[in-house]
């Protein structure tokens, strides 16, 4: 469709002369002798750009603005004026408005800033479009269409509403507290607790306490009583992500809950029941954890009444494209960015092997979008190894005069701003991630 733009002038002439211009430049035009014919005009119809005087019998055309502001701030807004006080007007309207341009227009010139401001404005309606899909497609959606994939959400289906336990196994990265998440939120527990713990984070002393939770005094440093995560997920899920690195008297007491439906709290003797769904996550062969003696039988069994295997990315490349346009659709929504993959990345991406699976392809993707800046990701932005030796960090080896050579202040500016990106702009998480101070961060920060 044409873009279409909206002139107002209240000089009859240069209204008509302006409008026969921009159509004979392919614009779809709207026009206006005033503010309140302009108003109503906007009420009613989608315009891509306004192109208006800033002085108007009646209302002043900063009323015109005014409207805009509260009713599509992002819409941009050039304003023509005869008058010596072009500055002032912008100063009225602060930097909110995209151009100013003194009468007589510059023809030329209004042709190049109002092509522009449609550009600006389109892309706007395509990072607004991508916001929607991420939000229409859940964030906790099981994406692809292999078989495998195919298979899970089947068992999925089957059994969100039961109350059998499941194990999801599967290598690590390839996303299976994605598949607890969907299969919570997907089935009636859905607007209840979604409570994860990752067994291999919490050292095994201290397991216990979290799981279970402690009364005042019930050890040093139990100054207050503290409820566990067991009775966080009340009605809802719970997930034990990595459960073979549970301790062999925690399984004990695991199996316990899962036979009485109750728990007590360290330091106490009351029983408290509880009532939710059990998930367990496992990156090693729990089988195999049983053989040996590190892991009970009878939990084994008793958290495995449903079964959920999770296929490396390997072996559904044809997954990939998707999840690579669903992360790279993620970080344009969010930096406000019209990023693509070039086919030599993505053919880059498919003979990887990827053995961090999906995690490191999401990892991968931020990687070179970062190394990008904008516009199109080639196959030298990608991490080296999954580039085949022909990313830009490659650089770093070989013949000192490669064209792809980055110098160290061009890998320390990537660096920070990767950082900046994973801690959604937060520039003292950036400092931390990056392991230093905020004064060096932010003098870093000046020359990117």
């Amino acid at each position: 469709m044409k873009p279409r733009i909206l002139i107002v002038d209240h000089e009859p002439y240069a209204l008509k002369v302006l409008a026969a211009l921009l159509r004979r430049e392919g614009y779809d035009v709207l026009e206006s002798i005033s503010v309140d014919g302009a108003i109503s005009i906007l009420e009613g119809a989608n315009v891509d750009t306004v192109v208006t005087d800033i002085r108007m019998p009646g209302k002043e055309g900063q009323g015109l603005f005014e409207f805009i502001l509260k009713k599509e701030p992002d819409l941009p807004v050039i304003f023509l004026t005869a008058h010596g006080n072009a500055d002032i007007a912008v100063d009225a309207v602060s930097n909110w408005v995209f151009h100013h341009i003194v009468k007589p227009p510059d023809y030329s010139r209004l042709k190049g800033v109002l092509a522009r401001a449609v550009e600006q404005r389109k892309l706007k309606r395509e990072i607004e479009r991508l916001k929607q899909k991420l939000a229409v497609h859940s964030q906790h959606r099981i994406s692809g269409g292999s078989a495998g994939i195919q298979k899970i959400q089947k068992i999925i289906n089957s059994v969100r509403d039961s109350a059998s336990n499941v194990l999801v196994n599967g290598e690590t990265g390839t996303g299976k507290e994605l598949v607890a998440r969907a299969l919570h939120f997907g089935s009636i527990r859905g607007k209840n607790p979604f409570v994860a713990v990752n067994c291999a984070a919490i050292p095994g002393p201290l397991l216990e306490s979290e799981l279970f939770g402690y009364e005042k005094g019930a050890f040093t440093g139990a100054g207050e009583r503290r409820a566990g995560r067991f009775e966080e997920a009340c009605a809802g899920t719970m997930l034990l992500d990595e459960i073979s690195e549970l301790g062999m008297a925690v399984q004990s007491k695991l199996l316990r809950v899962l036979q009485e439906r109750e728990i007590e709290r360290i330091g106490s003797n009351k029983k408290i029941k509880i009532n939710f769904r059990l998930v367990c996550a496992s990156s090693k062969e729990l089988l195999k954890e049983v053989r040996d003696g590190r892991f009970r039988e009878d939990l084994y069994y008793r958290i495995n009444e449903v079964e959920i295997s999770v296929p490396p990315l390997r072996e559904r490349k044809e997954d990939l494209p998707l999840l690579a346009a669903e992360f790279l659709n993620e970080l344009n929504a969010k930096e406000g960015k019209i990023v693509r993959i070039a086919a030599d990345a993505m053919e880059c991406l498919q003979r990887y092997e990827w053995p961090g699976n999906v995690r490191q392809l999401k990892n991968a993707v931020e990687w070179a979008f970062v190394l990008a800046g904008g516009g199109v990701i080639m196959a030298e932005h990608l991490p080296r190894e999954v580039a085949g030796g022909n990313a830009m960090e490659s650089g770093m080896e070989g013949d000192k005069n490669s064209p792809l050579m980055l110098t160290l202040k061009e890998l320390e500016n990537a660096a920070v701003k990767k950082a900046l990106m994973r801690c959604d702009g937060n520039k003292s998480k950036a400092a931390r991630l990056l392991g230093i101070s905020r004064k060096s961060f932010y003098k870093r920060l000046e020359s990117v």
